[in-house]
């Protein structure tokens, strides 16, 4: 199975966008959901580091990686530094107790898998996050590097999709008769949401955006379906644009509203999300009136798209308050 949406270098493309927003909207439905039910969601110990093939690396990894961030170690038998690094990472997975979980990659029975994430030598540790792939390290590395780089992740992780990660039960697994999971009924809006959804995988961006208006009309502070709608909009504005035009536009009129708004958008898909911010708080205050309001919604918009809880929301918030007032 290859893996999906992948970006190396970081970037956020169209897909990592949608990634993104769908990984923060199922984690936090995932959250209500546990509460509502009484319920921890906690896993066993032994869950934090799981065996992963081919044929599981669509479950195990990409799926779980909305839930939580998923480290890759690539390793062999015959592999000395492996035999080093891959006790090291086992013993940081159960010390960070389920702010990540490490799935672990024998190369020599997975060579598909090497050959997709572009790995020259062994041991190579990935992360994916929101089903996006990025590199962590290759090779031996201290302990405190590794430290700081699973921090780095696991704050990435928190502050751009909302994982918090998943809970451990050290009594889970411990032997006894397993129960059946509760069965959780279906919420008020899910038909209308997942309809949304497959909407956007299909790239029927229209019929996303109408089917999430639809469920804010009856809900307006759903959070999952405010920020489905921002991405649906953003994608659909996006996917019919032709980018050099539409910067050579932006060059050349830089205080037309319109022109600035569109390489804004394009800004936010490609991974420069303050620079699509500062583009558009400029946009503001070169302008008054009606088209100053369209480009302050705008930006509101974009707001969305990244989430409230990102340091470059509430910076460009603060900017954008100067030159309002």
């Amino acid at each position: 199975m290859q893996p999906r949406n992948m970006s190396m270098s970081g970037v956020v493309d169209l897909a990592a966008v949608k990634a993104a927003g769908d990984a923060k909207a199922k984690a936090e439905q995932a959250r209500a959901e546990s509460v509502r039910q009484g319920g921890t969601g906690a896993v066993a110990p032994a869950s934090l580091v799981i065996d992963v093939d081919e044929a599981g690396f669509e479950t195990d990894v990409l799926q779980r990686s909305t839930e939580v961030p998923v480290v890759i170690d690539f390793w062999a038998e015959w592999c000395e530094p492996c035999k080093q690094l891959s006790p090291l990472l086992e013993r940081l997975a159960a010390e960070y107790n389920g702010r990540f979980v490490l799935a672990k990659v024998d190369v020599d029975a997975n060579q598909m898998l090497m050959q997709q994430f572009g790995i020259q030598g062994i041991p190579a540790v990935f992360a994916v996050v929101a089903g996006q792939a990025l590199p962590l390290f290759q090779g031996a590395a201290p302990e405190s590097q590794i430290r700081q780089t699973l921090d780095q992740l696991i704050q990435v992780g928190e502050e751009r999709f909302g994982l918090t990660g998943i809970t451990v039960d050290p009594d889970a697994g411990a032997g006894g008769e397993e129960s059946e999971p509760a069965e959780v009924p279906a919420g008020p809006y899910d038909a209308q949401l997942e309809a949304a959804a497959l909407a956007l995988d299909d790239n029927d961006f229209a019929g996303a955006v109408q089917a999430y208006r639809s469920v804010l009309s009856d809900d307006p502070v759903n959070t999952e379906a405010k920020l489905g709608l921002a991405q649906a909009e953003l994608l659909g504005r996006v996917a019919g644009m032709d980018p050099q035009q539409v910067r050579q536009e932006a060059a050349e009129n830089p205080a037309e509203p319109v022109a600035q708004m569109a390489a804004a958008d394009l800004d936010l898909v490609g991974g420069h999300v303050e620079d699509a911010f500062g583009r558009l708080v400029e946009t503001v205050r070169r302008n008054a009136g009606d088209d100053r309001d369209a480009v302050r919604v705008r930006l509101l918009e974009l707001f969305e798209v990244i989430g409230p809880d990102d340091p470059r929301v509430g910076a460009a918030r603060t900017a954008l308050a100067r030159v309002l007032f």
